[in-house]
């Protein structure tokens, strides 16, 4: 850029300014993750962003830790990565202190996460994850319990059972086909890789065959897994998430999920819309990652759920909330001599917990009143010299029209059962 030209405006390609419309519907987002979470006995944890670039090789695919993550040298030439995702992190910090956390535990983030690929309709270069793991706890019903809350958060945001299914399946099951077809366990994590793609690949089996350079095995590979319809383990399951109120399961033997750290169970969240027909986010069982940092395996199961799939999940099915500002009332001027008492209104106005803003532009009442209705605020006061000597305030509902004279001390009660 020449000396003098303009700074551009636009973003880094592949991740996004939140403006405060922006914001509401993250921390609208992220509030249902949380109660959901916290209401399944879940704790909030958080870590750095940057990681050492060896704790996602061998623990990831290769093609994440080569094609899709930012990797760079620090000043003291370690190779660092912004986490691509957080199970690995997840694992780290549970061996880290292994022998002092009172297993199982519960845990959950809301983290961001960085991948370097090409941006796309519900996949960016950055985006917010929601974590949730139960780590400590083998069986169905610690199983059927992660997939409870995904269920529980999606219900909690809006949806019905019918707006989106639960796809299940089991990574066991592919191991039971390779070992039958006779696929050497060198192609096994290549195998699964290229299934988690099998709906976006057009020469699927041709893809496959030339993997394992064996056509009659790819042609079998392929006639067992659609042969295949469920195990007595997914019906069990089945039933475990009817008694807790989860009635949109499905078995889906095609769903592998692409992470090689998967060992058992695994399902995938799929919207039930046609505009939108995809997997949304899943997740699985992972027994083995923990014993990769030198400890003991640690049985573990969780999911992942991303904030640009919710988001159009939600748009889909008309769910968007309906912004509103976190300001309740503006303080007008009326003329500048009222600017101390309107600031001292707003201090008193505060203390009782409404959120207030004062109105320093010294524009005509009309425009200060048309400001604040188009930011969305409910709820206006003008503060001139009849307001200051008389200490008593005309406060007007913008959307209704309605005005209502209070005393200073009258005015929250009045805004709070306004709002409702």
């Amino acid at each position: 850029m020449a000396k003098g030209d303009a700074l551009p405006t636009e973003s880094y390609k592949g991740v996004r300014d939140f403006y405060p419309e922006d914001q509401f519907f993250q921390r609208y987002l992220f509030e249902h993750m949380e109660r959901v979470c916290e209401l399944f006995g879940y704790e909030e944890y958080t870590a750095s962003v940057l990681e050492p670039a060896e704790l996602y090789r061998s623990k990831t695919s290769e093609e994440i830790v080569n094609e899709q993550t930012y990797s760079f040298l620090d000043r003291g030439g370690r190779e660092v990565t912004l986490r691509p995702e957080m199970t690995p992190t997840l694992a780290r910090m549970i061996a880290a202190r292994q022998r002092e956390l009172p297993l199982p535990v519960r845990w959950y983030s809301i983290p961001n996460v960085f991948r370097y690929e090409r941006p796309q309709r519900g996949r960016l270069r950055e985006h917010w994850q929601l974590n949730v793991d139960l780590v400590g706890a083998e069986g169905i019903e610690a199983d059927a319990e992660v997939i409870a809350v995904a269920h529980g958060i999606m219900r909690s945001l809006g949806a019905e059972e019918r707006d989106f299914e639960i796809h299940v399946s089991d990574r066991r099951i592919l191991e039971s086909i390779y070992r039958s077809v006779g696929i050497a366990k060198e192609y096994a994590a290549d195998v699964t890789r290229l299934l988690d793609r099998r709906a976006k690949i057009d020469d699927f089996e041709k893809r496959l065959t030339d993997l394992i350079a064996h056509e009659e095995k790819a042609v079998k590979l392929v006639e067992e897994l659609e042969r295949l319809t469920s195990t007595k383990y997914l019906e069990d399951l089945r039933s475990a998430l009817e008694s807790m109120g989860v009635g949109n399961m499905v078995v889906d033997t095609s769903v592998t999920r692409g992470f090689d750290y998967y060992t058992g169970m695994v399902f995938e969240v799929y919207d039930t819309d046609p505009r939108n027909r995809r997997s949304l986010f899943g997740g699985g069982r992972y027994d083995n990652l923990l014993s990769l940092f030198g400890g003991a395996s640690i049985p573990a199961v969780g999911f992942g759920m991303g904030d640009v799939t919710a988001r159009d999940f939600l748009e889909a099915h008309n769910l968007l909330p309906r912004y509103a500002p976190a300001t309740e009332l503006m303080i007008c001027i009326v003329e500048q001599e009222a600017t101390a008492h309107a600031t001292h209104l707003a201090q008193s106005l505060r203390r009782d917990d409404v959120t207030v803003a004062v109105n320093f532009s010294d524009k005509r009442i009309g425009d200060q009143i048309r400001q604040a209705d188009a930011m969305g605020i409910p709820f206006i006061i003008a503060v001139g010299s009849k307001e200051r000597e008389s200490g008593r305030y005309t406060i007007k509902n913008l959307e209704t029209g309605h005005e209502r004279t209070l005393p200073v001390d009258q005015i929250a009660d009045h805004v709070f059962s306004s709002l409702g």
